[in-house]
């Protein structure tokens, strides 16, 4: 295939994970080799924030990659922390020991061979997510064209990181959701137990079974759930002692 196919097809995969379900850490990889086979940069790593907001490496295209990652991240400077921080494009710099933007960053990645860099935000409206850092041997910048292809990846990548949190927050909530319908109808089936055995209305059998559960710091559903079962106490449910009067 030509590299504009190359490109439209890796264009595709990505964008099956907006309805598959995927791993996140196999699709920033994917990520990360897409942008060296076809944008000729040297080495790609991708960080994400956590819900803290704290980045952290997900995925690289090479221990060595890795390891400059990691030093980034432990020294506090670099392109794609910069590329973060600010939620813009952070423009090719060819690399100088000790000095530059990242002087401690770009003596550990001359070091390690690389001459320049640049970073992309993986950001979404308002939101930045993570970041893209692009490694090259050479002092060359990349051709604009592989910058938009290298936007276009980290779009559709951030994306289907969204995507997935959605997914993830639905989910959440619908289990929430769930799990309270099926408390409710323990709740009920506990109302009836104790109205039938005190021979009180439900209401006042709720009132009790609410009262002996805050009195004792307990769930409502585990004391609902004990009532049906037999295993409570039944002055559990008895009336609160009146107090004499005066």
């Amino acid at each position: 295939m030509t590299r504009e196919a190359d490109v439209v097809w890796s264009l595709v995969e990505m964008a099956d994970t907006l309805v598959d379900d995927y791993d996140v850490v196999d699709l920033l990889t994917g990520l990360a080799d897409r942008c060296v086979n076809l944008l000729g940069v040297s080495a790609a790593g991708v960080m994400l924030a956590s819900p803290e907001g704290s980045l952290g490496l997900v995925a690289s295209s090479s221990e060595a990659m890795r390891l400059l990652e990691l030093f980034e991240l432990q020294a506090q400077e670099g392109p794609c922390l910069d590329a973060f921080h600010t939620g813009q494009r952070v423009g090719h710099e060819n690399l100088q020991s000790g000095s530059g933007s990242w002087p401690s960053f770009s003596a550990a990645a001359l070091q390690a061979g690389f001459q320049s860099a640049l970073a992309l935000p993986l950001r979404l409206r308002e939101a930045t997510l993570g970041a893209l850092n692009l490694l090259s041997v050479t002092p060359t910048p990349m051709d604009e064209a592989d910058v938009i292809v290298a936007r276009a990846f980290a779009d559709l990548a951030t994306l289907s990181i969204v995507q997935h949190r959605a997914a993830a927050e639905a989910q959440r909530l619908n289990e929430q959701l769930s799990s309270a319908l099926t408390s409710r109808v323990v709740i009920e089936q506990a109302k009836g137990v104790i109205s039938e055995r005190a021979g009180v209305e439900p209401a006042e059998a709720f009132s009790r079974l609410r009262a002996y559960a805050r009195n004792h710091n307990l769930r409502l559903t585990d004391i609902a759930q004990a009532a049906i079962d037999g295993t409570l106490d039944p002055q559990s449910w008895a009336p609160p002692p009146r107090s004499a009067p005066s």
